[in-house]
């Protein structure tokens, strides 16, 4: 269940991974804080910003970006700079990665990143090509 979440959530985010979240994605995130994306080929959960604002919300946010970007970042072949954004519940992932001419900005495009080959692939130039209506 998607709910909104105040910015500095994702500010805190930004700051604890040194990195910037494209602007349509932080949108999306302060009116909707998670929730479920489509693309062709498989149902998506988006991960949350942790929300430190009330017990509840700690408790809806626990597999927050943070904790399940580190977690991917343990396979050895999870991309440098990327951010694990969504699971498909099978070990794949969505990520944003950084752009060539600044590794501290994530881009707009959403890649698939198959946990089994390490191989990535595009499926949205942004996070509103994804949002299940």
């Amino acid at each position: 269940m998607a709910f909104p979440i105040d910015i500095k959530y994702i500010i805190e985010t930004e700051t604890e991974l040194e990195v910037e979240f494209p602007y349509e994605f932080k949108q999306k995130m302060m009116n909707q804080n998670g929730g479920e994306l489509i693309t062709e080929d498989d149902d998506w959960q988006l991960y949350p910003f942790f929300d430190k604002s009330d017990k509840k919300r700690i408790s809806r946010t626990c597999n927050h970006i943070v904790l399940e970007t580190k977690q991917a970042k343990e396979w050895s072949n999870f991309p440098p700079g990327a951010i694990a954004i969504a699971t498909n519940g099978c070990g794949d992932q969505l990520v944003l990665l950084p752009l060539d001419s600044n590794v501290r900005k994530l881009g707009e495009k959403i890649f698939l990143w198959f946990h089994e080959t390490g191989r990535t692939q595009e499926v949205a130039r942004t996070i509103s090509e994804l949002i299940e209506e």
